[in-house]
């Protein structure tokens, strides 16, 4: 009776946190990860080499299906042009030239694959690997909270002087459009330059929120996979892959809405240090505009994880470390998502005073954190127990779990339908639920 009785407790504990709660974790009808994703890019023979994209492109240019093309040194999107690109096209990174393609300031990309034939750009090295190329970059006239004039020219591989005012991005321009970028791939960017070390796999810098970002997978990164330089941009049904750096990066200002987005890190290529997710307004205190508003990110319906075999040796070998960093004078909100697989799952800025006005700056709401040794701290102060308390609150209605991602996810057998869904959609923490008290 008693363990009929505590059964039955359950159940309606379960019914009404269900009311209460969304969809975990990267959702839909269908597994939209199908047909357009590659997880193993390096096993894909893209073919040979026709066309040639160097130097500056002036007028408006499509880019075709029936040609494969090759980026050669810093390609710059000029002159108010647009760059269009047929679905199916690929486009290849020189590995030699550590080749980048950037959509300047005023100039646009209309790069619209589809589901059954995206558009992919990659390394054509023999045997590809991450940071053979530069990446792709689109600069806007957004704002940033940035002093002074902004540019990215350490980004590059040998630009020519000639080319240092393609570089430079930021404005006033919140709502300028640079273009619609959906079902495309980018694989092995994030390539070294001269003087800063990494670019990202997409850079979108003072990007006007009329840009359409949707269905774009960054693999094997050198760098970050998305990097957000000011401005404000939306983006819907990202994936990162296997990045070296921070799967999505936001800085200096970026206002930004991300939602129904995948995460996948290994402990063996993910460097130490890098993240899920870092969100910080500045690096320096000494580059600050003051007058700027700081880095918005509210991201629903994530899923982030670690593609571990042995999850819990290789966060004790410290190959596994935090799942999302939150900078100060920052606001970041994570709804209705999954965290699964690392060391600590939320690592929040030592500066960071923890009270009221500032924990109303962080809403972390509806998530199931998974197989992470630590969940909520401040700077990786274990002894801070008032985060974790706060946030197990039933308000919050976040669920602690310990569970196999095989048993976790719908189906990770098969490397070309893998469904990074949750199994099921009731998942409650059972040791979360007290027996009622005896009468």
């Amino acid at each position: 009776m008693k363990n009929f009785i505590s059964i039955i407790y359950l159940l309606i504990v379960v019914s009404g946190s269900l009311s209460a709660q969304e969809e975990r974790g990267i959702t839909g009808a269908n597994n939209w990860l199908n047909n357009w994703t590659e997880f193993m890019p390096s096993r894909v023979n893209y073919g040979e080499k026709v066309q040639i994209l160097t130097g500056n492109i002036s007028e408006d240019t499509i880019l075709y299906k029936k040609h494969t093309y090759l980026l050669l040194g810093n390609v710059f999107v000029i002159n108010n042009a647009i760059l269009s690109i047929e679905p199916g096209t690929v486009i290849m990174g020189d590995f030699k030239t550590k080749a980048t393609l950037t959509i300047t300031l005023g100039a646009a990309i209309i790069a619209e694959g589809t589901s059954s034939d995206p558009i992919v750009f990659t390394s054509n090295n023999t045997r590809k690997k991450a940071g053979d190329w530069g990446g792709v970059i689109i600069l806007g006239d957004g704002y940033t909270n940035k002093l002074g004039k902004s540019s990215v020219t350490s980004l590059y591989a040998n630009i020519k002087p000639s080319n240092y005012k393609y570089t430079n991005f930021g404005g006033e321009n919140v709502k300028k459009n640079s273009g619609f970028i959906s079902y495309v791939r980018i694989e092995f960017a994030g390539g070294a330059s001269n003087n800063s070390g990494f670019s990202n796999g997409l850079l979108l810098a003072g990007v006007g929120a009329k840009t359409t970002i949707n269905n774009v997978m960054v693999s094997y990164s050198a760098g970050n996979s998305f990097g957000v330089i000011g401005g404000e941009i939306n983006m819907n049904q990202m994936v990162s892959n296997k990045s070296k750096g921070n799967d999505y990066d936001f800085k200096y200002g970026a206002v930004c809405n991300i939602n129904n987005s995948l995460a996948v890190r290994s402990p063996y290529i993910s460097s130490i240090g890098s993240k899920c997710m870092a969100v910080s307004s500045y690096t320096n205190t000494n580059e600050l505009d003051v007058t700027k508003k700081g880095t918005v990110v509210v991201a629903k319906n994530m899923t982030l994880l670690t593609d571990s075999e042995d999850l819990d040796y290789d966060i004790k070998a410290g190959l596994i470390k935090e799942s999302i960093f939150i900078g100060k004078d920052t606001y970041f909100s994570l709804e209705s998502s999954v965290v699964s697989g690392f060391n600590n799952a939320v690592v929040i800025d030592e500066n960071i005073k923890i009270n009221a006005t500032n924990l109303s700056k962080i809403k972390l709401r509806n998530i199931c954190f998974n197989n992470c040794s630590g969940n909520i701290f401040s700077n990786l102060n274990k002894g801070n127990t008032d985060l974790e308390i706060r946030y197990k609150k039933p308000i919050f209605f976040n669920d602690y779990s310990k569970i196999n991602h095989s048993e976790l996810f719908i189906d990770l057998s098969s490397n070309k339908k893998v469904d990074y869904r949750l199994r099921t959609h009731n998942m409650i923490a059972m040791n979360n639920v007290s027996e009622p008290a005896k009468n």
